[in-house]
């Protein structure tokens, strides 16, 4: 396909709106409160980027302010196309949230660990003995839409957790705890917190253990398990950054905690998480901003890299139920005069 000066111009200037839009979404965090609020709607939305949730936050918070949406905070969010695969429709005048999608090559090669890797063109499929890898070579804009700006056919109800104070979901000290052993570690639980100094866990990397206090109710404890799940993830003695910078550590295990709590429908007002920007700006080299960023998305990783691997009852990753099992063939485009584009948002 032929791109233009003019169209990869109007790209780039709607990539620079999006990062001052995402700097601006980043800079408004300023309270530990403000983290808290920002890493409990993420965890609603795991199967986006930190960054791509920040900007459907504020987008849509701006729409619900116009009166565009009825709702304050979002629900589902898919293209323009993903939708019409569900047997909904945007309706006519919405405008959906741009976010940033990636763009990769097709590279193949006959030895993959000499090369040379050859790239795929449009259509082209691996040779036999082929192997096929894909390479990040930039970035696009891209546009998905609430499903409150979209009409059409009811979409499933999965299941939801349903909690009381205190109680934990099922199963989910057992898939953390399998988790943890399976990184070489021990979960021990003990009698109280002044066997462990003071904490409600502890981890001791040369011991290969983690310790939780036993007196506490269920939630607290798999809380308490699930942060240090995130030191043993993220902080091990061969980690420069969690030497380096000793709030790295704390801000980003309570943070896996908070993810996977606000997964399964745990209360996460009490979580106490320090808010990042007390350390930030000492990274040399970086903006507070750039550090804020790379720290949700270690934080994001981990926590979707424990969620994709338990066996519970969870709050969803923000795609409509049924998206990646959709068969229905869409409808004919919209026509020009709708301000929805025709292919926003395909293939995210």
């Amino acid at each position: 396909m032929h791109v233009t000066r003019s169209s990869t111009t109007e790209r780039e200037a709607k990539l620079d709106a999006v990062h001052e839009q995402l700097v601006a979404a980043v800079g408004a965090l300023t309270t530990d409160a403000d983290w808290r609020r920002a890493l409990e709607f993420a965890s609603r939305f795991t199967s986006r980027s930190f960054s791509n949730t920040m900007l459907i936050y504020v987008q849509h918070a701006a729409a619900f302010e116009a009166g565009t949406v009825p709702e304050p905070v979002p629900t589902y969010v898919a293209g323009y196309r993903q939708w019409q695969s569900l047997g909904r429709q945007v309706r006519r005048g919405q405008h959906g949230y741009v976010i940033v999608a990636p763009v990769t090559q097709r590279l193949v090669a006959t030895n993959p660990a000499t090369g040379p890797w050859r790239r795929l063109e449009p259509g082209e499929r691996a040779a036999s003995g082929e192997t096929q890898r894909s390479r990040l070579v930039g970035v696009r804009p891209a546009t998905v839409f609430d499903v409150s700006q979209t009409d059409g056919d009811p979409l499933p109800e999965p299941p939801m957790p349903q909690l009381l104070v205190g109680q934990a979901p099922d199963g989910l000290w057992d898939g953390l705890a399998q988790q943890v052993a399976e990184r070489g570690f021990q979960v021990e639980r003990v009698p109280d917190a002044v066997t462990i100094g003071g904490a409600n866990g502890l981890t001791d990397y040369r011991a290969r253990s983690v310790f939780v206090r036993d007196d506490m109710d269920d939630a607290a404890r798999v809380k308490t398990l699930a942060h240090e799940l995130g030191h043993v993830m993220l902080h091990g003695p061969d980690n420069p950054d969690a030497v380096q910078h000793r709030g790295i550590a704390e801000v980003e295990a309570e943070s896996v905690a908070l993810m996977v709590g606000a997964a399964h429908g745990l209360d996460t007002s009490t979580y106490t998480v320090p808010y990042v920007t007390t350390w930030a700006s000492s990274v040399e080299g970086k903006t507070p901003v750039d550090v804020v960023i790379e720290t949700a998305d270690r934080v994001r990783k981990a926590a979707v890299t424990i969620l994709d691997r338990l066996d519970t009852v969870q709050v969803g990753n923000g795609e409509p139920p049924g998206l990646r099992t959709a068969t229905r063939q869409p409808p004919a485009a919209p026509v020009a005069s709708q301000r929805v584009p025709a292919r926003s948002g395909a293939d995210l």
